[in-house]
């Protein structure tokens, strides 16, 4: 058999040999035996992944690569690019876990017979958990189902064309290049039509398989340490960070939120009482699967997808998720094509729905459509696709359904909707509209709302009030820090919010129905059937009165005049001049190699509670709460929404100095007992000293040079990026490095006080002013 070569970039050595790329670029002008690319462009070169591991190895760059390393590269590499691998990968996988025995017959043959046997048992595994799969028709090509024909038609989507619109997930663009019919639009509206019949996965044939075989030796090799479903999410979650462009995502507590939603409250009980066994979940727009992964307990999950790779994965990560039998869980059916226009469920009656659909999506089958019976409360303009995805939810929800949409605050107030905002709230379906705070999901620069809604109908009585909350300032209600402590971690941005504030609140107001003043507000439905019918949250519920109203400003003030007196304690004695030092230096990357510190990245992941954001860094605050355990992108989720394995988390320790790698600014932390525990994250790099031969402050404090980081930072980009190994530092006795720290340290704590007071002092005088201007405050 000839050898399959496995190729890496530029980008990937550097991710084995834990370097920059900038590093890569002079070991290709200075080593003259550094391996010859064997493929890529002139500027993209790849090279053959054996002899870049044989050359780092030789130069003592490279001791072992890992195996999850070994295996993402395999996929990278992949002759038919990176989506194709990843979907073979997980067949391997779902076969690896589901019939184990038949695995170990299967490796110990040689590759040619692997491959030649292996579609057989691939079915097997694969109508197990996703169902039988549909006659091939003349629909049948890799371009409509998958890499079934993958060899005759070339890769699977293999990235170009996935997610091109503005919308979560891509509605009109699915088949942008692989097609060969000469009427591209006719073929993939007929592709919408059709691709939905047949299972999201189709059985890779022999050929197609036989590139893949040691991919997926080597991925069963890291499913015996981490697990199937953990090595499918880490491969997939690589997929994703690659192509951050090509996929718009629903973040992990996002999702478990939505999922929580529509779990909680008396709406989810079917007429008549009783709750059924196992109730059955849709997504219409499933993009990766993450809202049916955060669907907790056991449940039939049916999702559907405009893009047919996209689909593919999403049914394999579904299939592989959770520890049951096939026997035990309840199916789960993944389907490609457009909701809207070829709908793969019909004649469905879900207990409850969940979708973060496109926005504004102009080609969502506006002229088609127009006789639609989904439209029971109004024919959509074109310019409201999302309030077309909240009456296909309707329709496909059983009377007393529930479903929660992820949507763009434009839609509760554009002209353009208000009759069927109206006739949603006449008719008793929209139950609340919930704002969330900027960053909950992308586009992060706005508060997104959510949508919760109710199938009328039978004995349900329509609810004459609508819940609205406001939780774009959750984070900004637990009041001011202690003076010359840390402050809370701050929400308003990706990464940095603490979603289980915003959680609690959410789910607190939903179950209560209660007013709260500037939180949540139950409002009649006649007060909102105006000529607008506006629904935001923020026209209906008054922002809350800053330091606690006018009442609470005396409290304040007290903290701010404690804050400004250790302020003024802390204030620097006068500076004593002194001649320019001229003291031997060194660099943190020689420092590196002599082991007096090692260095490590943040990769985003964590296993815990915390995460060290590079806000939390820039602004001294608190690490940010996470909700849960990790995903495949390195965010954190709910508990639900993803327990995969991404790169290891970097836990701090005390001691530990972390600066931010972006933004050209001069910034270091060092970590104390507080934060210790806490996991690093992105665009975080961490230098963790030998007490032994340096003090963590005289290193923190020389690394915030203005000089020291203009000379370690690059600017070849849109933002400097800062190469931590370049920054330098003195030669110094421990003694003398000592005598520099606590002087750093004291600097370090008159800057906390002075980030209190200027809060403290910010929120007083919002606070002043809110009560003189609503009466509250009298001017004397």
């Amino acid at each position: 058999m000839p050898e399959q070569t496995t190729e890496v970039t530029a980008a990937g050595i550097a991710r084995l040999a834990g370097v920059g790329r900038a590093a890569v670029s002079n070991w290709r002008r200075r080593h003259a035996d550094f391996p010859r690319p064997v493929g890529g462009t002139e500027t993209s070169p790849s090279f053959a992944l054996s002899e870049v591991e044989q050359w780092l190895r030789d130069q003592g760059k490279l001791s072992e690569v890992p195996l999850r390393e070994r295996v993402w590269q395999q996929v990278a590499g992949h002759p038919e690019g990176a989506v194709t691998a990843l979907v073979h990968a997980g067949c391997g996988l779902l076969l690896v876990r589901d019939r184990p025995t038949t695995w170990l017959e299967l490796a110990a043959v040689s590759d040619e017979r692997m491959a030649a046997v292996l579609p057989h048992a691939v079915e097997h595994a694969l109508t197990a958990r996703l169902g039988p799969d549909a006659p091939r028709d003349v629909h049948s090509d890799a371009g409509v189902h998958g890499p079934a024909d993958a060899r005759s038609g070339g890769s699977v989507h293999s990235g170009a064309g996935v997610h091109t619109g503005t919308g979560a997930h891509a509605g009109t663009a699915v088949h942008t290049g692989t097609g060969t019919h000469g009427d591209t639009t006719a073929h993939a509206d007929a592709t919408a039509r059709t691709a939905h019949t047949a299972r999201a996965v189709r059985t890779p044939s022999a050929d197609a398989l036989l590139p893949s075989v040691p991919l997926l030796r080597a991925a069963a090799e890291l499913a015996a340490e981490i697990g199937a479903g953990q090595t499918f999410e880490f491969l997939l979650g690589r997929q994703l960070d690659a192509n951050p462009r090509q996929y718009t995502l629903t973040p992990p507590g996002l999702a478990g939120l939505m999922a929580a939603l529509a779990e909680t409250g008396k709406d989810t009980d079917p007429p008549g009482g009783g709750r059924r066994p196992v109730r059955s979940v849709l997504d219409p727009a499933a993009g990766t699967g993450t809202l049916l992964r955060a669907v907790a307990g056991p449940a039939e999950l049916l999702a559907q997808e405009a893009d047919p790779s996209l689909a593919a994965l999403t049914a394999l990560r579904l299939a592989l998720h959770g520890d049951g039998s096939a026997r035990t869980t309840p199916a789960r059916t993944v389907r490609a094509g457009d909701a809207l226009r070829a709908d793969a469920f019909p004649g469905l009656a879900a207990d409850t729905v969940l979708c973060h659909p496109p926005f504004n999506e102009r080609n969502w089958g506006h002229d088609e459509l127009a006789y639609d019976p989904r439209w029971e409360y109004g024919f959509p303009a074109r310019t409201e696709s999302e309030l077309a995805w909240v009456q296909h939810a309707l329709a496909r929800l059983r009377t007393g359904g529930t479903a929660v949409l992820l949507m763009p605050p434009a839609a509760a107030s554009r002209r353009s909707g208000r009759r069927i905002r109206a006739d949603l709230l006449r008719r008793g379906a929209l139950r609340a509209v919930i704002a969330l705070p900027a960053g909950a999901a992308p586009p992060y620069g706005i508060p997104l709302h959510l949508w919760v809604l109710r199938k009328p109908g039978g004995e349900l009585r329509p609810v004459p009030e609508l819940l609205l909350v406001d939780t774009t300032d959750t984070t900004d209600t637990a009041g001011p820090a202690a003076p010359g402590t840390a402050p809370a971690s701050t929400g308003g941005g990706r990464d940095r919010l603490d979603w289980p504030a915003v959680h609690t609140a959410v789910l607190d107001a939903w179950r209560d129905r209660a007013d709260h003043p500037g939180v949540s507000r139950v409002v009649p439905v006649i007060e909102l059937l105006d000529d607008d019918v506006d629904l935001a949250p923020a026209r209906h519920l008054p922002r809350p009165a800053a330091g606690g109203g006018a009442a609470g400003l005396g409290d304040v003030r007290e903290r701010l005049a404690e804050a400004l007196r250790l302020t003024a304690d802390l204030t620097p004695p006068p500076a004593e001049l002194a001649a320019p030092a001229h003291w031997p230096l060194t660099t943190v990357g020689e420092l590196a190699r002599a082991g007096a510190l090692s260095l490590r990245t943040g990769t985003g992941s964590t296993t815990g509670e915390r995460v060290l954001t590079e806000h939390d860094v820039l602004s001294g605050t608190a690490p940010t709460a996470s909700s849960g355990t990790a995903t495949p992108s390195g965010t954190t989720s709910s508990g639900a929404a993803s327990s995969a394995v991404a790169d290891a988390p970097v836990l701090l320790e005390p001691g530990d100095v972390v600066v931010p790698v972006l933004g050209g600014g001069s910034a270091a932390r060092v970590v104390d007992e507080e934060t210790a525990g806490a996991a690093l994250g992105r665009n975080l790099q961490l230098l963790r000293p030998d007490p032994a031969a340096i003090d963590p402050w005289f290193l923190a404090g020389f690394l915030r040079g203005t000089a020291n980081n203009r000379q370690a930072s690059s600017y070849a980009s849109t933002a400097a990026r800062l190469d931590a190994r370049r920054l330098q530092l003195p030669r110094l006795p421990l003694a003398e490095q000592q005598r520099y720290g606590e002087r750093f340290r004291a600097l370090a704590a008159f800057e906390d006080a002075l980030r209190t007071a200027g809060r403290l002092g910010g929120q007083l005088v919002r606070g002043m002013y809110d009560g003189l201007t609503d009466g509250t405050v009298t001017p004397r």
